[in-house]
């Protein structure tokens, strides 16, 4: 018989195990809203934030705080029951509307957060004795997901387009989902989605695109990925999050009408949680528009994005490919990468580290994310600051 173990001395020894391999997980507490320009709580002075997803700058955006009370006044705060009982109501019903035309869907369904929306929909489209097709470096909710649905998860080597015909082609499972995201969160690399597509169909397979990082930010009049690629095919499901470009909170899952209406009887995580406050939705009509708007934000957050990359002048460390507003620079070294962030944070700027198991092992690094509120500035300080930075820590 073994012996019993005490699980708070566990719990004990497992943290110090993660302080010895540099990976525990620590807050900081941000006391302004969100902005480039951020006070935190354990500094006095204000530092330069580069780790948000607020792709567009619109999290602290006057009209939509102004959308924020105005729906506050119509709604009050609460919604009072799940979607299925009392707690849906004529916002959520406009902005469903509202999305599937943006991104020229058939219908949209709205979900409180992106993780519930993954874990949601792939249950509820395939099961024991299906099969899961998903990249390597998928986002953590889609891997969730997919082992939630009790379906094969198999896995693709990271945008490996034949290893992931080969998986298909040895397949017999009845139901065949691929899932993927757009733009992937740690990489900044884009899908090759038209490719995926083409497998999906040429396999009568879903193809369930998870656009966190790419709704608002790619395509026309930022549409997001699907659009960026002029993909249409009553294959695609489409997931995209209201809360990184859009600025404000929850996801929602695009697709043919048919498949929506499954999902409203079928996606657990839709039906058994209470509904998202009416007044969220009303801001977020408010947030599309000025997203379809938001061109100048669009073209000045490219213009960073390519400061960057051509101002960065690395030797050791890798900066890696991609347009995206995610420009990741690897170390490899979990206490390096933690002693570079903190170097940075000395001169007031504030870009995280991310090591294992976010990344793979020996592959940690900085996740720098640009926003459309940063200023040329502030980037060519970062730029400065990190070639510096190199060139001393080696």
């Amino acid at each position: 018989m073994a012996e019993a173990i005490d699980p708070l001395d566990e719990i004990h020894a497992g943290l110090a195990e993660l302080d010895a391999a540099g990976l525990r997980r620590r807050r900081r507490v941000v006391t302004t809203p969100c902005s480039p320009d951020t006070r935190l709580a354990d500094r006095e002075q204000p530092v330069t934030a580069f780790c948000s997803n607020d792709y567009l700058g619109l999290a602290a955006e006057p009209a939509l705080a102004e959308a924020v009370h105005r729906g506050t006044e119509r709604w009050g705060v609460g919604s009072g029951a799940s979607h299925l009982v009392s707690g849906h109501y004529a916002a959520h019903e406009a902005l469903e509307a509202r999305l599937a035309a943006f991104t020229g869907m058939e219908d949209a369904l709205y979900f409180c957060t992106g993780y519930m929306a993954n874990i949601g929909v792939m249950p509820a489209l395939v099961g024991r004795g299906d099969a899961i097709f998903a990249d390597r470096v998928n986002h953590a909710s889609l891997v969730d997901g997919a082992l939630l649905s009790r379906a094969e998860l198999i896995r693709y080597p990271h945008c490996d387009l034949a290893a992931l015909a080969a998986r298909l082609a040895a397949s017999d499972a009845p139901r065949k989902l691929i899932v993927t995201d757009s733009v992937f969160s740690m990489d900044g690399d884009i899908a090759p989605l038209a490719e995926l597509l083409a497998l999906a169909e040429a396999h009568q397979a879903w193809l369930l695109v998870d656009d966190a990082h790419g709704f608002g930010v790619l395509g026309p009049q930022g549409r997001g990925a699907l659009a960026h690629f002029g993909l249409t095919s009553p294959r695609l499901i489409l997931m995209g999050t209201l809360g990184k470009a859009v600025g404000v909170s929850g996801a929602f899952v695009a697709g043919q009408h048919d498949v929506i209406e499954w999902l409203i009887s079928k996606s657990r995580s839709y039906i058994f949680t209470t509904g998202s406050p009416p007044l969220l939705a009303d801001a977020l009509l408010t947030a599309v528009d000025l997203i379809e708007q938001g061109d100048a934000r669009r073209a000045h957050l490219a213009a960073l994005i390519a400061r960057l990359k051509n101002g960065l002048r690395l030797a050791r460390w890798q900066l890696l490919p991609s347009d995206t507003p995610i420009q990741p620079v690897v170390i490899g070294d979990n206490h390096e990468t933690l002693a570079v962030s903190r170097a940075l944070d000395a001169e007031g700027l504030w870009v995280p580290a991310i090591r294992p198991p976010t990344v793979p092992k020996g592959a940690a690094r900085l996740r720098i994310t640009l926003s459309a509120a940063h200023s040329f500035e502030q980037v060519d300080r970062l730029v400065e600051t990190l070639n510096r930075l190199e060139a001393t820590q080696a």
